[in-house]
């Protein structure tokens, strides 16, 4: 992947008290088009490597999504995790997902999106994901589209 065609676009997520909006490595694709490159942390219906469209009101300003040109096939799940273990043990443990064609961002050693690719077992993860949930080592949920929280999945 080159970095020189990357660029920093916005979500704004009014319903979202926590953050209020969320900004995404993209891919410029030209007439505002960017392909997502990163995995969102706080919004829903927007996953890696879809196509979105997006202006800026301003040059100073970043882009802000305005909607979904072009679904992927990739999966987003969130994780929250409540053991005491390290960032670095849990990094290790969602590793183990990564048989099932799923890798993980790290928002802040506590909260993990996970982008599950098209080709991979997203059950699979669910199940793993599910297992530890039960363990009480985490909480997950899947990022489909919410009402205000993002954009309703085709």
């Amino acid at each position: 992947m080159s970095d020189e065609n990357l660029t920093k676009i916005h979500l704004e997520l009014p319903r979202n008290e926590e953050v209020g909006g969320e900004a995404f490595w993209a891919e410029d694709l030209g007439s505002d088009l960017y392909r997502m490159r990163n995995t969102p942390f706080h919004a829903y219906g927007l996953n890696f490597y879809d196509i979105v469209y997006a202006k800026a009101e301003s040059e100073e300003l970043k882009p802000s999504i305005l909607s979904v040109h072009e679904y992927c096939g990739h999966k987003t799940l969130r994780v929250v995790f409540m053991d005491k273990a390290s960032v670095t043990e849990r990094a290790e443990r969602l590793s183990k997902l990564n048989e099932f064609r799923a890798s993980h961002e790290n928002a802040d050693g506590v909260l993990f999106a996970i982008d599950v690719e098209p080709d991979g077992d997203y059950g699979a993860v669910c199940d793993a994901l599910y297992a530890w949930e039960k363990e009480g080592i985490l909480s997950y949920e899947t990022c489909e589209a919410r009402d205000g929280c993002g954009f309703e999945a085709k």
